[in-house]
Parts: structure tokens; C-alpha cells; sequence
């Protein structure tokens, strides 16, 4: 009799319990994502996810919010160590309350920030922040300002308005990526007037300066850049957000949705629709990062129109 070969979902769930069996995987590690276990074993998501939950209703794993998939068993995340202020918590400073309200809005997300909770983790006394930051709205702003600092630009960069507007795209993309927050700050109507933020506006309207535009027409291209990278990157917390409320990750979420899908498919109305997303190889990814990069370049496509149409009639 011919030997049954296992499905692939099995393969990766055995590859994985031996990993934790063998002590490679220990108790909180990271289990590989659904992309990167398709990747990695040439599967659909579909497949990947499947594993995933196998392992799960094994006990073996568990969903953290906000920590993806981690091996089961870990023990409770560790309290901060208090450390023993001097008197009149003379080791507190604006630096180190700003550094340590950052960590916590990367890790938990800035709903979770809180005057008190930047100094119990700091350990000092839970109004002592106070002395160094006048309220939590002022502490966001510091945050959003260090945190705009942490990346800056290579004299004289690049040539050309492309390559430039393009390294500031990316830097500020990958501003947001790391401090996921960044991007619910304030809504776009309403700039900050942060230093460290205007240096990336400076980067971006040099660029386009000397370029025969108007002053309106160089800020409108300016502002529909950054406006692409925040409406893009709102999208980075917001799923961290869904992940902890709902404890499910954005695989997991989709798979629970394949009934209302299947309804919306087979209905009949839309017809484009259906077609488009049942036309997928390997169903749809959802990839931030690519998708960042892709709309970028034809959003570039229109600015040249405009950049370069406008210094040809300024030769002219």
C-alpha cells in the first residue's frame, strides 16, 4: 500500500514542536509568522495560518496582543526595575522621562502612555515626572520631536529632486515603522511645529525649491507627500490596536471572515469585485512596506509632471 504523504500544515506543525521540544524554540519565543512560514515553506497563507492554529489548539502556542504568536508557558512580562531615586529624584531628567514614555508607546501603543506610568517605570515617584514635563500632551510632543530626530540626511545627498524626494519619503517611512504612533499624532491640518520634524519639511522643500514653482504649488507637493506616508502608516498602529483588542492577527481575522466573502462573492452584484479577488494565485497580502513602495513611484510619475513641467517653461 502506497504511503500517505502528509499535508504541508502538518509538516510545518512537526517542524515546529521538535523545534520546542529540543529547547531551540524556548517558552516566549516568536513563532515565524503566517508570511514567513508561507515563505519559508513554499505554502499559501491559508496553509500557514492552518498550522498555526493546530499548534495553538495543541497548547504549544499562544497569541500575545500586540507580540504575535509566541511558544506557550512564558512567564508574565517582568515589572521595570525600580531603581532607588536619589533625594529629590535628583537622576530624573526631561532626556530619560522622554526615552522611557517612547518605550512604552513602542511597545503598548500611545493609549497606553500615561504620566504615572512613565514614572513607575523610571521608579520614581508618580508625580516627579511633572517637574521636567508639564503634562502628557506636552510629553507626546517632546516624544514625536526625538523621536523625528533620530534619523537626519547626508550632505549634499543625492542628485536630483527624484532620488531626494525619495530618501525622504523612505527616511520618514521608516521613522513610522519604528515608532508606530507617530502617525496619530495630529491630523494633517494641523502641522507640529516640531524642530526635528522641520528638518525633514526642509529636506523635502529644498528639494523642490529652484524648480520654478510657486510657493503655494511647492508646499502643496510637500504636503501631499507626507499626507501618502501618514495615510499609510495610521494603518501600522491601527492593526496593533485590532490585534490586542481582538487577539487575533490579521491572518486570523481574515479566515473568520472567508463566510461573509464567500456571500459577498456569490451574490451576484459585485461582479469586478469577484472577479478581481477570486483571481488571486495565492490570495491577496496585504504587505504595508510594498504597498509604500509602490504608490510611491506613480505618485512621483505625477509630481514630474509638475516639477519638471514648470522648469521647462521657466527656460522658455
Amino acid at each position: 500500500m502506497a504511503e500517505v504523504s502528509e499535508p504541508p500544515y502538518a509538516r510545518i506543525v512537526a517542524d515546529i514542536r521538535r523545534r520546542i521540544r529540543d529547547g531551540e524554540l524556548a517558552p516566549g519565543d516568536r513563532i515565524p509568522s503566517t508570511r514567513q512560514l508561507s515563505k519559508d515553506w513554499g505554502v499559501a497563507l491559508a496553509t500557514a495560518t492552518k498550522a498555526l492554529t493546530a499548534l495553538r489548539m495543541e497548547g504549544l502556542v499562544e497569541t500575545r496582543p500586540r507580540a504575535a504568536t509566541l511558544v506557550a508557558g512564558h512567564p508574565a512580562p517582568a515589572r521595570p526595575k525600580r531603581r532607588t531615586p536619589l533625594p529629590g529624584d535628583q537622576e530624573l531628567t526631561q532626556e530619560g522621562i522622554i526615552r522611557a514614555a517612547i518605550e512604552i508607546a513602542d511597545a503598548e501603543g500611545l493609549s497606553a502612555l500615561s504620566m504615572r506610568g512613565v514614572a513607575a517605570r523610571l521608579g520614581v515617584a508618580a508625580m516627579s515626572p511633572y517637574r521636567y514635563v508639564g503634562s502628557k500632551d506636552e510629553l507626546v510632543l517632546l516624544m514625536a520631536d526625538a523621536a523625528y530626530g533620530e534619523l537626519t540626511y547626508p550632505a549634499p545627498g543625492p542628485e536630483g529632486w527624484r532620488a531626494r524626494l525619495e530618501l525622504g519619503a523612505r527616511t520618514l517611512w521608516q521613522l513610522n515603522r519604528k515608532h508606530p504612533w507617530l502617525a496619530h499624532i495630529g491630523p494633517l491640518n494641523r502641522p507640529l511645529m516640531l524642530p526635528n520634524l522641520m528638518v525633514h519639511g526642509e529636506w523635502m522643500l529644498s528639494t523642490l525649491d529652484r524648480h520654478g514653482l510657486d510657493p503655494v504649488t511647492m508646499f502643496d507637493l510637500h504636503v501631499l507627500l507626507y499626507s501618502y506616508i501618514q495615510g499609510l502608516a495610521v494603518n501600522l498602529e491601527r492593526e496593533a490596536q485590532a490585534e490586542a483588542a481582538t487577539g487575533l492577527t490579521e491572518d486570523e481575522w481574515m479566515e473568520r471572515q472567508a463566510a461573509s466573502m464567500r456571500a459577498i462573492t456569490e451574490s451576484g452584484r459585485y461582479p469586478v469585485f469577484t472577479r478581481v479577488v477570486t483571481g488571486f494565485a495565492d490570495g491577496y497580502d496585504l504587505n504595508l512596506d510594498a504597498l509604500f513602495e509602490f504608490g510611491l513611484r506613480p505618485l512621483l510619475d505625477g509630481f514630474a509632471g509638475i516639477v519638471e513641467g514648470r522648469k521647462e517653461s521657466a527656460k522658455a
